[in-house]
C-alpha cells in the first residue's frame, strides 16, 4: 500500500470490480500506436456515448485517424501545452488517453492533466508477454503506481476474481511492420503539412530503408554464424551461465534507469561480471530481435572481453529460442526488459539495474550486481504467481495493438473494458491500481 495514510477508495468498495474501466463522458486521444488502434478504440468509445476529440502531430497521425473530431497541431513543441489547455477547457475533457508515457508530447500532457484534475488512461505493450497490452491509470512501467510490497501480493491477490479467458493474439509481426513501415513513408514525404514536428526517434523513410536492408542481411549472417552455438553454450555450462538481454537503444524504459544508453550499460555489466563472476561462468549477451537493423555490439563486446582478459567467457547470440535459454541460465541481468518476467517464470533469478514494476524482493535479487553473480540466490514461485494473477486483473489486457483480438469491439480489446464508457471518470477516489487495493484491504477485513 502507498504512503500517506494509503489510497483513498471509493465508499462502494464492494461493489467494485477491479479490472480496468474506461469511464469517461469526453476523452482526449493524443498520440498512439503506429497503425489504426486509436481509431478503433474511439469507436468502441463512442459506441458506449463518449465525446472524442483526437489530436493528431504529423502525417502518420492523420493517416491512421481521420474525421470531424480532428485537431490537427502544427505549432512548435513549446506552442503545446498552453494549446492542450484550451482544449481540455474548451472540450470540457474528462480523461485523456496515449500511447506511452515519455514522449515530450505525453509529458506536457500528463503534467496538465493532473494539475486539472482529468484522468490519465497510458497504453503500452504488454507487460507480460505476448497476449497481453497495458491499460493503467496515470502511469506505466517506471511511472506505474503498482505496489511494491511483495506481502501486498501474497496477502491479497488470493482475494481477486480469476483472470479473464486469454485469447492467443498470435505473431503480429508483420502487422506491427506494415503500420511502422507506412507511418515512416508518411511522415517523410508529408513533413511539410507539419513543418515543426520532431519525433521523438529518428522515423524518416530513407534512414528505415537503409537500416532494415542492413537488417536483413545481418539476420542472414547470424543464422549461419551462430548456428549452434547456444546449444553448444547450454552443453558445456548448463548452470553456468548468466543472460544480459539487450533492449532496443532508444527504448524509452532508458528513462527509468540511471544508464545513459544501452553500451554504458553493457560496459558496466561487463566490468563486474570480470571482477566478481566465478572464473567458470559465462555471460551471453543477447540482442534484441527490433535492434538489429540499427545497432550491432560486436566490436564493443570484443573489446570489452580483451580490455577484462574474459577471452571467449562473453558470448553474444542474436536469434534464439529465448525459453531455451533462460531454463538453463544461472541468472539473467536486465536493466527492465520484458525478458525479466519470462525469466522468473522459468525460475531464474533475476537482477534488475533499473526501475520495474517486477523488481520486488522475493521475486528478483536485491544484492548488489557483483554478489548476484556470486550467488543469485532463488525466486519465490508463489510470489511470483500472485504478481502474475494481479497483474491479469489490475491493467493486463488480452488483445493487440496491431491486430484485432476480440471480434465484438472495434478495437479487438474485451468488451468489459468499455462497461463504463459514458460515465463520469472517477478521478478524485484515486487510480484504478488504488481501488483495487482498497478493494481487497475491505474484503480481507470483512
Amino acid at each position: 500500500m502507498r504512503g500517506n495514510g494509503g489510497p483513498r477508495r471509493p465508499s462502494n468498495i464492494e461493489n467494485l470490480d477491479p479490472r480496468p474501466r474506461l469511464g469517461c463522458r469526453r476523452a482526449l486521444l493524443l498520440q498512439g500506436p503506429n497503425g489504426p488502434f486509436f481509431a478503433r478504440l474511439a469507436k468502441d468509445l463512442k459506441r458506449g456515448g463518449t465525446s472524442v476529440t483526437k489530436v493528431n502531430f504529423n502525417v502518420a497521425d492523420s493517416m491512421f485517424y481521420r474525421g470531424p473530431d480532428v485537431i490537427s497541431f502544427r505549432d512548435s513543441m513549446d506552442k503545446w501545452p498552453e494549446r492542450l489547455r484550451e482544449i481540455m477547457v474548451e472540450e470540457q475533457i474528462d480523461a485523456v488517453f496515449l500511447f506511452g508515457d515519455q514522449r515530450p508530447i505525453h509529458l506536457a500532457a500528463t503534467k496538465l492533466a493532473r494539475e486539472l484534475g482529468i484522468a490519465i488512461w497510458v497504453f503500452e505493450e504488454g507487460y507480460l508477454r505476448p497476449d497481453f497490452v497495458t491499460c493503467e491509470r496515470n502511469g506505466v512501467n517506471g511511472n506505474s503506481e503498482l505496489p511494491r510490497d511483495p506481502e501486498h501480493y501474497r496477502t491479497r491477490a488470493p482475494m481477486l476474481p480469476e483472470p479473464d479467458p486469454v485469447t492467443p493474439v498470435g505473431n503480429t509481426f508483420w502487422q506491427h511492420t506494415t503500420w511502422t513501415i507506412l507511418a515512416s513513408v508518411g511522415k517523410t514525404f508529408g513533413w511539410f503539412r507539419y513543418p515543426r514536428y520532431v519525433h521523438h526517434r529518428r522515423t524518416d523513410a530513407f534512414y528505415g530503408a537503409f537500416c532494415y536492408t542492413r537488417g536483413a542481411f545481418r539476420k542472414l549472417r547470424y543464422r549461419i554464424t551462430e548456428r549452434g552455438v547456444v546449444d553448444g553454450v547450454i552443453a558445456r555450462n548448463d548452470g553456468k551461465y548468466f543472460v544480459l538481454p539487450l533492449q532496443v537503444y532508444c527504448d524509452a524504459q532508458l528513462q527509468h534507469s540511471d544508464f545513459p544508453s544501452m553500451p554504458a550499460m553493457i560496459e558496466h555489466v561487463v566490468a563486474t561480471f570480470a571482477a566478481a563472476a566465478p572464473a567458470d561462468s559465462m555471460l551471453v549477451v543477447k540482442h534484441h530481435p527490433h535492434d538489429m537493423p540499427f545497432r550491432d555490439y560486436k566490436g564493443l563486446l570484443r573489446q570489452l572481453a580483451a580490455q577484462h582478459g574474459l577471452g571467449d567467457r562473453v558470448v553474444y547470440i542474436h536469434d534464439t529460442h529465448l525459453p531455451t535459454l533462460l531454463k538453463h541460465a544461472r541468472g539473467v541481468v536486465t536493466m527492465n526488459s520484458t525478458v525479466g518476467p519470462s525469466a522468473l517464470f522459468h525460475h531464474t533469478p533475476v537482477k534488475v539495474l533499473g526501475r520495474a514494476t517486477y523488481d520486488i524482493a522475493g521475486m528478483t535479487s536485491q544484492k548488489p550486481l557483483a554478489e548476484f553473480f556470486q550467488d543469485p540466490g532463488q525466486v519465490d514461485g508463489e510470489l511470483f504467481d500472485a504478481y502474475t494473477h494481479w497483474l491479469k486483473v489490475a491493467n493486463q489486457v488480452n488483445g493487440s495493438f496491431y491486430r484485432r483480438v476480440n471480434p465484438e469491439t472495434a478495437s479487438g480489446l474485451p468488451p468489459t473494458l468499455f462497461d463504463r464508457v459514458g460515465e463520469t471518470a472517477d478521478v478524485a477516489e484515486g487510480t484504478a491500481s488504488a481501488a483495487l487495493v482498497g478493494f481487497v484491504h475491505d474484503r480481507g477485513a470483512g
